[in-house]
């Protein structure tokens, strides 16, 4: 019919094709194969030792061999040929004594693990576990006697661990006739949340590596 124009309905296309979400490990052993390094196989249990003596020698810490990332972050920039053959010897211009003065490190530290091991026998074992099962355990988990004894030594004073009427206070022990509370460094916040308020002197402590660091006023 004159006059009338016929209209094409053109719908948008839409990719409706959902996307996977893939998850890849690469085992360090195929990273080596990967990247043209042969594996390196050591009899049982020497690479953990050697690594357990490198632990106390450090002898593959930055100020020895260098900062490892900066190092080859540099290589990268400096060279096309990524290979480990030229990082080797891109590295070993660099830091001609670092391997050298690492081994003697570690090394050195083998061989006083050589002599300690020496010294150990069954009795020596049997002593360790019940040093570590009972007496560290009981450090490291009952606190309060030893934290009321540090603070009786301080002001040359006594303590004495509080009665189960006094620990319903909220009170764990005495230093004189000071009451104290002990707890651990978390508890801070915690308390900032709870209605009822402990009237005592409040003693936090934290757990570290090498023993507790204590923070209270007074």
């Amino acid at each position: 019919m004159p006059g009338r124009t016929a209209l094409r309905v053109i719908r948008p296309f839409f990719h409706t094709e959902r996307l996977m979400h893939i998850n890849l490990h690469i085992h360090s052993d195929e990273l080596s194969q990967l990247n043209g390094i042969a594996t390196v196989s050591f009899p049982k249990y020497t690479s953990q030792l050697v690594n357990w003596a490198n632990q106390n020698a450090q002898g593959t810490r930055p100020r020895i061999v260098g900062q490892m990332s900066e190092l080859f972050q540099q290589f990268q920039q400096e060279t096309e040929d990524i290979t480990v053959q030229a990082w080797e010897e891109w590295y070993s211009a660099r830091k001609p004594d670092a391997l050298e003065n690492a081994t003697e490190r570690i090394y050195q530290q083998v061989r006083n693990l050589q002599e300690a091991i020496t010294h150990i026998d069954r009795d020596l074992v049997a002593r360790w576990v019940h040093d570590l099962v009972v007496h560290k355990t009981f450090t490291g988990l009952y606190v309060q006697r030893a934290i009321l004894a540090v603070l009786a030594r301080r002001s040359q004073s006594t303590y004495r661990l509080a009665t189960p009427e006094e620990e319903a206070q909220g009170i764990d022990g005495f230093v004189g006739d000071r009451p104290y509370s002990i707890k651990p460094l978390s508890y801070r916040d915690t308390m900032k949340r709870l209605p009822e308020q402990i009237g005592v002197t409040i003693v936090f402590y934290d757990k570290q590596k090498d023993g507790l660091r204590l923070e209270f006023e007074e």
